[in-house]
Order: C-alpha cells, then sequence, then structure tokens
C-alpha cells in the first residue's frame, strides 16, 4: 500500500529522502547485451565490500531497458554456502507504490546493512544464504530505476523540480536535494499494480537471458506491503505469459510467493485498523484511543456512506474516481486518526517516533559517489518518490482489491507455494487483518488446520504458523512490519523451509496436499506491554533481536547526516 510511512512529521525531511545529492555522472562502464525478449541488459560486478563482504560471492547490478525511456534498476547478488549455478533463484520487491527495494536489501534481508558511522556491515542471516537474490526497483521511477534523467531539486513536498543546467542556483542550493533525478512525468511510469505487471515480467525476461548460469532452477517471488497487491498479480500475470510463450521469452518455473504483511484487500484490511485498536485489540495490551475516539472511527468505518460503504462502491464500479476518494476518505478517517491521537509508529506500535528502526544509514550511503559509481547508477538514490505514489493515487490503486484474493487461489490450484507472513506489532498492515485475508483465500483444507509453533534454531518460539498443503499464514511475535529486521533467524528458517516446499512449523516434512497443522483456531498468544517504550530513542539507536528492545543507550558518536523514515503527506499513503 502506498503503506510504508503514513504519519505526518517533520516534512522538512525531504519526501524523497534526498540527504546526500550530486550531479551524477553518466557510466561508461556497463557491459551491454540482449536479453529474453530482446532486450537490452545494461550491467557491471559490483566489487565485494560495497555490498557483499565475502570474496568468493559476486554481485551484479545494472538496468533492463523494458521501455523508450524506461529503465528497470536491479542488484544481484549470487547464493552464499552453495554453488550459485544450481542454487533457486528470489526476486524481491518492496511496496509503496514508489518504496525502492534496497529497503529490503539494507534494512531487511541483503548480504549487508549500514551502521551509524556510514560502514558497511555483514549480515549473517542474508536470504542469500539459500537463494541467489534479485532486488529490482520497480516501476520506473523508483530508487535508482529512471525515466529521463535530468537536472533537479525537491520541493518541500518532494516533488522533483527541473533545473536548466548541472548548476545549482541558490533557491535550489538550500534544499541540499541538488542533483540527477528521473524527469517526474507519471506517463513515464506505472499508475496501477495491473499496469506495472508487464515491467516486472520484462525486467525477469531481461535478467534471465542475460544471467542464464543463475536462472536454471526454480523461481520464487518474495515482496512486503504493498507487495499484498503487486505479489498476486504479478505472479498470474507471469503464469499467464508462460501459457503464451511467446517466441524470444522463457518460460519461469514459479514455485512459491511470500509476501510479508501484505496489503491485499483494502474492504477487509480497512477494518482491521478498527480489529487492531478497539476490539479485539492487540497482543501487546495497548489500548490507544478513549472511548470518544474509538465511536468516532466505528462511526467513519461503519456509518452510512463512510468507509466500508464507499470501499464497496470502488470495488463495484471500478471507478477510479470512486476508488481514489475512498481512500481518500478511509485513509483519512480510519489509518491516520491513529497519527492524529499518538506519537507511535504505525509500523511497530511499540517504538515513538520518530523510530530509528530499522535503521536508515544506508540511504546517505547509496548517494555517495563511490557507491554510485560502483553500481553504474544514473541517477541519485531516493526511498520513496513522490510521482509513482502520486500516478497510482490518481487511479484509486491502494482503495481496489485487484483480484489479488483470487489470484492467489489461482497459484494454489497451479500448486504454487504460498506464505503470508506478519510481524505482530505492525499496525500499518496489521496481522489481525491478515489472518481475515488468509481465512478469505479459504484454501483447501485451511479451515481445519489450527496454530502450530514455530521451531527454531535457537529454541525459542518466535511466532505460530497455520498451513494447508502449500499455503500458510504465519504470524511473527515481537516485530513491526519487516519482519527480517526484527526477527531474522526465524525470518530466514521461514523463508528457507518455503522456497524447499517444506512445512513452515519444523521445515522437515513435505508441504503436500495432505499436510495440516494442528491446533487452536486462532492464535492467541499475547507479549502484554513489556517491550512498549515510552520514551523517543536516539536516532543512532540500535535493537536487540534477543531481547526484542532496544540495547541501552551508548555514548554520542559522530554521524553522517541521517534521513529518518519518509513520513508522508496525508493522502500519499506509502506500505513498503
Amino acid at each position: 500500500m502506498n503503506r510504508l510511512f503514513v504519519a505526518l512529521l517533520d516534512l522538512s525531511i525531504c519526501f524523497l529522502s534526498h540527504s546526500i545529492a550530486q550531479f551524477v555522472p553518466t557510466p561508461d562502464d556497463l557491459t551491454s547485451t540482449i536479453g529474453y525478449a530482446g532486450l537490452t541488459v545494461r550491467y557491471k560486478q559490483v566489487p565485494n565490500g560495497i555490498c557483499e563482504q565475502d570474496p568468493a560471492v559476486k554481485s551484479y547490478s545494472g538496468y533492463v531497458d523494458v521501455a523508450l525511456d524506461e529503465h528497470i534498476f536491479f542488484w544481484f547478488f549470487e547464493a552464499r554456502n552453495q554453488d550459485p549455478t544450481h542454487a533457486p533463484l528470489t526476486t524481491w520487491i518492496n511496496g509503496g507504490p514508489g518504496s525502492s527495494s534496497m529497503i529490503g536489501l539494507f534494512q531487511e534481508l541483503g548480504p549487508c546493512g549500514v551502521n551509524a558511522d556510514g560502514k558497511v556491515y555483514n549480515n549473517p542471516y542474508s536470504w542469500s544464504n539459500a537463494s541467489n537474490m534479485l532486488f529490482i526497483d520497480q516501476p520506473t521511477q523508483v530508487g535508482f530505476s529512471y525515466s529521463v534523467p535530468v537536472p533537479g531539486y525537491a520541493g518541500d513536498d518532494g516533488t522533483v523540480i527541473t533545473l536548466p543546467s548541472d548548476n545549482c542556483p541558490d533557491y535550489a542550493a538550500e534544499t541540499g536535494t541538488c542533483g540527477t533525478w528521473s524527469y517526474p512525468n507519471e506517463t513515464l511510469t506505472a499508475n496501477s499494480t495491473d499496469a506495472a505487471a508487464r515491467n516486472f515480467y520484462l525486467t525477469l525476461q531481461g535478467f534471465m537471458g542475460a544471467f542464464p548460469q543463475y536462472s536454471r532452477e526454480s523461481y520464487h517471488f518474495a515482496s512486503e506491503s504493498y507487495g499484498g497487491h503487486y505479489g498476486p498479480v504479478f505472479n498470474a500475470y507471469i503464469e499467464e505469459q508462460n501459457r503464451k510463450n511467446a517466441k524470444g521469452t522463457m518460460p519461469i518455473k514459479l514455485e512459491s510467493v511470500l509476501i510479508g504483511n501484505g496489503w491485499f484487500d483494502p474492504l477487509i484490511q480497512y477494518q482491521g485498523y478498527y480489529n487492531y485498536t478497539v476490539t479485539p485489540g492487540n497482543t501487546y495490551d495497548y489500548d490507544p484511543y478513549n472511548k470518544t475516539t474509538k465511536l468516532q472511527l466505528t462511526n467513519s468505518l461503519y456509518g452510512l456512506g463512510n468507509c466500508v460503504d464507499q470501499l464497496e462502491q470502488c470495488y463495484a464500479s471500478k471507478r477510479n474516481d470512486v476508488c481514489s476518494s475512498a481512500d481518500h476518505f478511509c485513509a483519512t478517517y480510519i489509518e491516520s486518526i491513529y497519527d492524529e491521537v499518538l506519537s507511535r509508529d504505525e509500523y511497530d506500535v511499540r517504538e515513538l517516533i520518530p523510530d530509528p528502526f530499522p535503521y536508515s544509514f544506508y540511504i546517505d550511503y547509496l548517494n555517495t559517489p563511490k557507491v554510485q559509481a560502483a553500481i553504474g547508477a544514473y541517477q541519485n538514490y531516493s526511498e520513496y518518490t513522490n510521482a509513482v505514489g502520486t500516478a497510482f493515487d490518481t487511479t484509486g490503486d491502494d482503495a481496489r482489491e485487484v483480484n489479488t484474493i483470487e489470484d492467489i487461489r489461482r497459484l494454489l490450484e497451479q500448486n504454487v507455494t504460498v506464505m503470508l507472513y506478519f510481524g505482530d506489532a505492525d499496525y500499518n498492515c496489521n496481522w489481525l487483518g491478515g489472518e481475515a485475508v488468509a481465512d478469505e483465500v479459504a484454501a483447501l483444507g485451511y479451515s481445519a488446520a489450527g496454530y502450530a509453533n514455530i521451531a527454531s534454531a535457537d529454541g525459542k518460539v518466535h511466532g505460530q504458523v497455520k498451513q494447508s498443503g502449500k499455503f500458510s499464514f504465519v504470524r511473527i511475535y515481537e516485530s513491526g512490519h519487516e519482519v527480517p529486521f526484527y526477527q531474522p533467524l526465524v525470518s530466514l528458517e521461514i523463508f528457507e523451509r518455503a522456497i524447499a516446499g517444506k512445512d513452515i512449523m519444523t521445515g522437515r516434512v513435505a508441504a503436500d496436499s495432505g499436510y495440516l497443522t494442528q491446533g487452536a483456531d486462532r492464535s492467541t498468544y499475547r507479549e502484554g506491554g513489556g517491550t512498549i517504550q515510552y520514551e523517543v530513542l536516539n536516532r543512532t539507536a540500535t535493537y536487540n533481536t534477543t531481547t526484542d528492545r532496544p540495547n541501552p543507550p551508548s555514548p554520542a558518536t559522530a554521524v553522517m547526516r541521517r534521513s529518518q523514515k519518509v513520513f508522508k503527506p496525508r493522502f500519499v499513503k506509502q506500505r513498503a
């Protein structure tokens, strides 16, 4: 969903997260080749130490030219601990719409992160431990993906304003954002989930043709947040193209679709905000609203002509104006009540804002000339791209169900593994709404399954799973929106199990059509309020994944200027 960062906070922090920017020279060292579907692919090998620390593990970055003035950025990492030419391939994309997949790479599950000193560190729980990993910035203009590189700067709302030359006038210099950005033309990006599917598919075709040695085995898709829209629709599109088998394309052997804290069905999940804050409530014993606010929320949701009615009208009419209006209403009077009356992070109710977790120091790192040259970037990096969010807003895509439930059912019919996993401290795409989505999917046998504890190598119970055959719903304890940051061990374990076609509970049993978890119909474990924070944390605070809370403060250190989370203006919602 435009689900990344909904709250209104410090709009002096630019919406594009430009904390460092410069005019980027055009790369002259990219290798050009032709991938499948006749697509031009330009790439280079990334020096070790830029991210991956192991000198024996290769990574490549570059662009697939999917259309005139539409160039999709990718960053690929070989699998560790195995022969990468015989390893599975997994694509990761973040959501938004408009959010960069460098979020997943650097904050969650990639081979590295960046600390407060701007230094790169190894991630021992990288998903590349189990699979080749391909991170894609999409649609065009997101992250390092570009349309037409232009000189410009960012206005107060994050809009890119072009400049006549690579000279930064005084009025632009004071923003600190002068540099090379994508020409912010909304016609040069997608404006809906359906519209974005084609270029995602073409990016895969281009990459697989350029790097056939990494594309021989099974293919897996992973995402989060607005990935609840992207995942079902994009992969249904892949299966449709496989059936067409167009000349020059390669059939993609899709085996699993994994989506964390996804935004699938707005009619269900806008009601999930009520469930998480009013009744039955969250499992942290945190009751955020007084009686008046609860009554206001109830009326705004269920009153005549209000959120539920407007979403139903959107579903029935499929009109852009009706869906956009419904989303604006529901975002303002349902979701954003949380922002108006609290000072807590939507993506982790345990933390106050500004919340330093997950760490965002990587943004400045990616905007250094050294790194941009190393990866062949054509423009500066932005964590979120306003033009893309605005384009999707015009069609009301966030308020549409876009056949996500039907597409999940279709994938299951085609024997594709589908895992929906949710960190239970996330309000934005909360697990109660996700659980209701899983019930709505109604996978064969799912209603007879029960919740079971997930076995983990550290002997600790980090969550529960309810699984029937190849479909599973996972609740992860003590975790915000970006689950692999908060619970890295169990995140890697459930990833390994899902892509291997094993049961999520133990990873020891084949998840065939007869497999069912045994246990209670609902997950009732309550964390209580022990990890709820009541003081704002220092921006250099670190998170302890063993105690599930911030580490004690350390002496102040000099740090790179750091962008906080990209808190967006109302109506421009992000779902990472």
